[in-house]
């Protein structure tokens, strides 16, 4: 049997937040997944697609390995896998799993449809694969036919028009939040891709006065400088943190990094927004018991859809004619490649019907005469493979391939001569 492509997937469709943040994996989980899913269960390609609101496996192998893949994941976790089982989808079919990496990967199923950030995220799933090397033709083809795919939807459609993505949304509530006060003070703290992507949105927006904190001291400097914003040392974020009107943060922590503890001592004379961009969360839910503290995470930015994220939702259908047509070049490639051993096989079961020829017949030749013979045998064998191939190829197009591969496999006993080769 062919090996198929497959997928698994958890996302805001199918579990709270609480639940994603759980098993979402960051660069190394996802590596380390790679490498468990080569050495434990035998797949040679698979990807990795772990972001704020999904964590999905795209993968190509004979069986269905949706359970031991959990299974990997809850012990890379420390989860009991069986209780998280019934969040996950499972894409089993070929042709539906290539389509949903299509369609992930160019956001048709983010939250806020369209987010520009996605592809992004694929591009590192796929480079992540390739450092581990999980990526063979299979993958390599596929993704970038996803992203030749991709810059037909940002040339010919309108959905990647306005700036619907989380971090515009992100700024579009803090508008909505601080329409009473004159040049708010916000705090960014976390320059990670979602972040920096806030930051730069926000640069667009005169209304805030913005401040950036960062691990990393000299990420903040130069970010900050290139959008003209102040920058906080990540030592006085605590003790600088109750001076600013919005908070926002996207902290890659396992544990909460703002903490109900750290704030409740605050003197807050009106109102501190919070918003959490992280998964795991990074600011914990009870802060807003306290008085005058309000909360976003980032399962409640999704509500500020906008006129843009209306124009990309009306686009959907032209971005699914791209998808299609995509779909349909990458299913010719994957045909032919399918058929590709067959024809291997061909060619040398044909090579070696010449060569044991040539052994019976070239004895007492000159080397000239040898030579001369042997570009015309080749010549022959060239011309007698070629339409074979040929309609081996335009089979794969109809569809018609594996009747061919039959008798092809039946005229030149092409299993045995296979088995040769394993043993020589």
């Amino acid at each position: 049997m062919h090996q198929q492509f497959k997928a698994i997937s958890i996302s805001h469709h199918t579990a709270p937040i609480d639940v994603r943040e759980r098993v979402a994996l960051e660069e190394q989980g996802c590596k380390n997944l790679l490498l468990q899913a080569r050495e434990v269960l035998d797949i040679a390609e698979m990807l990795v697609l772990s972001t704020c609101n999904r964590t999905e496996i795209y993968y190509t192998s004979v069986e269905d390995r949706s359970e031991d893949i959990i299974k990997l994941i809850g012990i890379q976790k420390g989860l009991d896998a069986h209780l998280y089982k019934q969040y996950f989808q499972s894409f089993t079919d070929h042709q539906v799993a290539v389509r949903r990496l299509f369609e992930v990967s160019l956001g048709i199923h983010s939250q806020v449809v369209g987010d520009l950030q996605i592809t992004s995220q694929a591009k590192h799933a796929y480079q992540w694969a390739a450092d581990v090397n999980m990526a063979g033709p299979f993958v390599h083809r596929l993704m970038h036919a996803i992203f030749f795919a991709n810059k037909r939807v940002v040339q010919e459609t309108a959905f990647r028009d306005g700036a619907a993505s989380v971090s515009y949304a992100t700024v579009e509530l803090l508008e909505d939040l601080t329409t009473a006060l004159i040049q708010p003070k916000v705090l960014v703290v976390g320059l990670g891709e979602i972040g920096t992507d806030v930051c730069k949105n926000l640069a667009e927006n005169k209304h805030f006065e913005v401040t950036l904190c960062n691990r990393t001291h000299i990420k903040a400097e130069e970010l900050a400088t290139e959008l003209n914003f102040k920058v906080l040392p990540f030592s006085q974020v605590e003790e600088k943190m109750p001076q600013y009107d919005v908070i926002i943060s996207s902290v890659a922590k396992q544990d909460p990094f703002i903490t109900q503890a750290m704030i409740k001592s605050w003197d807050i004379l009106s109102y501190k927004f919070f918003v959490d961009l992280a998964v795991p969360r990074s600011i914990e839910s009870s802060i807003e018991e306290i008085p005058g503290v309000v909360l976003y995470n980032i399962d409640e930015i999704q509500s500020r859809a906008n006129e843009a994220l209306q124009k990309r939702i009306v686009a959907i259908a032209h971005v699914q004619e791209i998808i299609t047509e995509a779909l349909k070049d990458f299913s010719d490639w994957s045909r032919e490649m399918a058929v590709s051993p067959t024809i291997n096989k061909l060619k040398n079961a044909l090579e070696q019907i010449r060569q044991e020829e040539l052994a019976r017949h070239l004895k007492g030749l000159t080397p000239a005469e040898t030579e001369r013979i042997e570009q015309i045998t080749k010549g022959i064998m060239q011309k007698i493979i070629k339409l074979p191939v040929l309609q081996l190829k335009a089979a794969c197009k109809r569809g018609e391939a594996e009747t061919l591969i039959d008798v092809l496999n039946d005229l030149f006993n092409l299993e045995a001569q296979s088995e040769r080769e394993l043993y020589k």
